[in-house]
């Protein structure tokens, strides 16, 4: 019966450690799809520390890996030394997923003040050519996001390379997906988007920051369940 209990046990403990490894395989892709997600917005977000989150949920995840192995073997050897070990790490990882929400919460409340500054730089620089990085960014974002300007499309008004060109339109990615002869003349108010970018690149950044928040807290609940078991 003892026997028994003790087979059960270490088929449970396996089973959680492959759990452990499921969610530490989510973990690294939600830290790689804030690195992947970053890259298209990072004109508009010039705080490389927001990726500090992401980069210590990639390490962490990297790391449970090698830690789920250890207390697979140490749970089928019954080694206490092991398996010891396995909870003290367990317990730091713990600890520092709880730094990462904190960051997560941290920078979160920085994007708004973040985007602001940079948005009114990125727009400024705008000259309608492709190989600009500032241009291609801008055009990525409008047609992504379904936005025009930073605040609206008459913000484009204000601009180096409208006040240049001196044809009273706005740049193609602010058409419509649906007005397939739109060529951005400000003539025509209805075939543009009329939300500004700003809004929808903090709203984004903001979701993009909550998906590292949510998978260290989720890893954190997973974590104590091998704790208490």
């Amino acid at each position: 019966m003892g026997q028994c209990g003790i087979t059960s046990s270490k088929t449970v403990l396996v089973f959680l450690n492959l759990i452990f490894w499921g969610a530490a395989g989510i973990l690294c892709y939600v830290g790689a799809y804030v690195f992947i997600t970053y890259d298209d917005y990072d004109h508009f977000f010039e705080d490389v520390y927001t990726l500090i989150p992401a980069v210590v949920i990639i390490a962490v995840g990297a790391l449970l890996f090698v830690i789920g192995l250890i207390g697979c073997c140490a749970t089928i050897r019954e080694s206490r030394c092991g398996l010891a070990t396995f909870v003290i790490i367990l317990l730091l990882v713990f600890v520092t997923e709880v730094v990462v929400v904190v960051l997560g919460y941290v920078y979160r409340a920085k994007v708004e003040n973040e985007v602001d500054r940079s948005i009114q730089k990125v727009y400024k620089t705008y000259n309608g050519t492709n190989p600009d990085a500032a241009s291609r960014a801008i055009d990525y974002v409008q047609r992504q996001l379904h936005c025009c300007g930073i605040h609206n499309y008459s913000d484009w008004e204000n601009t180096d390379w409208f006040k240049e060109t001196k044809n009273q339109s706005v740049p193609l990615s602010c058409c419509r997906e649906t007005s397939s002869n739109c060529n951005g003349s400000l003539a025509y108010p209805s075939d543009l988007y009329s939300e500004g970018c700003e809004a929808l690149v903090v709203k984004k950044l903001q979701e993009i920051m909550m998906h590292v928040i949510w998978a260290a807290l989720a890893f954190a609940a997973i974590q104590n369940l091998h704790l208490i078991t």
